[in-house]
């Protein structure tokens, strides 16, 4: 399957399959792609947390509005998390970062109040939400990406001292009912020619 064909067949799961899982290998797959997310000056500030238990699916069921039933029936539950501590990101790409990366943080960002930078934050992790989902879809998985959660109790769940859920990604397989799949619903995107402009 070509990734376009991928692309066009992907879409956001309403009901999952709850008798079928996705093989363990594939998990481990998509734990490295979403390792290999790009983020800017390579900051990667962000946890991904992959909940498999259904004890602890539960728990975080309970804090997801309306999006509870996807949390029970889907095989894994991906929360994507920023890093909530300004030192500790420091200190981090300290660790990690070339020098000009580092002059680049200092330069730019370093002065930013910590409500922006952690927006900044924040869209570097979604970059690796983009990266996932289109991963999921050219892996024939089906994933419904969630903002529709009680981040705080997510967190407290997850025992998340120094990172702050943002969105959780309930991944699986469509129950064959599901009226949201393109079979039943067909995928609406406008126009080409309305979001992309060539110049030559």
């Amino acid at each position: 399957m070509s990734f376009v064909t991928a692309m066009q067949e992907r879409y956001t799961t309403k009901k999952f399959d709850a008798t079928r899982t996705i093989d363990p290998e594939m998990i481990e797959e998509l734990k490295e792609i979403v390792r290999l997310s790009p983020s800017s000056i390579n900051s990667q500030p962000w946890k991904f947390t992959f909940v498999r238990d259904t004890a602890t699916k539960a728990n975080l069921a309970k804090a997801s509005f309306f999006n509870e039933q996807k949390v029970l029936d889907c095989d894994t539950l991906v929360v994507f998390s920023r890093i909530d501590s300004v030192p500790m990101f420091e200190k981090q790409i300290e660790a990690t970062l070339p020098d000009r990366a580092l002059a680049y943080y200092d330069q730019f960002l370093k002065s930013f109040p910590e409500e922006q930078l952690k927006a900044w934050f924040d869209s570097q992790t979604y970059l690796a939400l983009g990266v996932f989902l289109a991963a999921c879809a050219n892996m024939g998985i089906d994933a419904t990406p969630m903002e529709g959660i009680e981040p705080e109790k997510y967190n407290r769940i997850l025992n998340a001292e120094h990172h702050h859920a943002l969105v959780g990604v309930a991944i699986g397989y469509r129950d064959k009912d599901d009226f949201n799949q393109p079979s039943k619903n067909p995928k609406s995107r406008r126009a080409l020619t309305d979001v992309v402009t060539t110049i030559n």
